[in-house]
């Protein structure tokens, strides 16, 4: 299966631009999940009219699989802007179960409550355990049980399907 990358960010960005005026939505803070999350969200910055730089969450710490997992060798940064009745727009490059972005979405709350939460995705892969649904999706994606998509970069950003071990 070959995915087309650039197609899927255009259309990203088309629907964000779209979405925040629908919405009202002004000055958002737009926060990318490390790691792929945060290379998607680079790409959708020329879409968001915002003040605001890039912000980063890590959720390794929020992850409810931790204890069973371990400690993450490489943890990231995380770098929130004060959010407290500000609109978020949460971006991460795949969404399968929703347990990332639940995770995403506890870590954002310890910061303060914001206004809204927005979530864009790369790809939706239409595996969700949990009732979480992106309101911006680059593509809809039905893969076998056995494959994954891999986002590497960030530079170049590329896409590939893999199979899982």
């Amino acid at each position: 299966m070959k995915l087309d990358l650039e197609q899927s960010l255009a259309s990203m960005k088309a629907q964000l631009t779209r979405y925040c005026e629908q919405k009202g939505i002004e000055n958002p803070i737009v926060v990318g999940i490390h790691t792929g999350g945060v290379w998607v969200a680079k790409e959708l910055m020329s879409a968001v009219e915002t003040d605001e730089p890039l912000a980063t969450l890590d959720i390794t710490f929020y992850r409810d699989d931790f204890t069973r997992a371990g400690l993450n060798p490489k943890v990231n940064q995380t770098s929130l802007p004060a959010i407290e009745d500000r609109h978020v727009i949460l971006v991460d490059d795949v969404l399968m179960s929703g347990r990332t972005i639940r995770a995403a979405m506890n870590e954002i709350f310890d910061f303060g409550r914001p206004a809204s939460i927005s979530l864009a995705i790369l790809y939706d892969l239409g595996q969700h355990e949990l009732p979480i649904q992106a309101d911006v999706i680059g593509e809809q994606l039905n893969l076998n049980p056995d494959q994954r998509v891999k986002l590497s970069g960030p530079s170049p950003l590329t896409v590939s399907v893999i199979e899982a071990h």
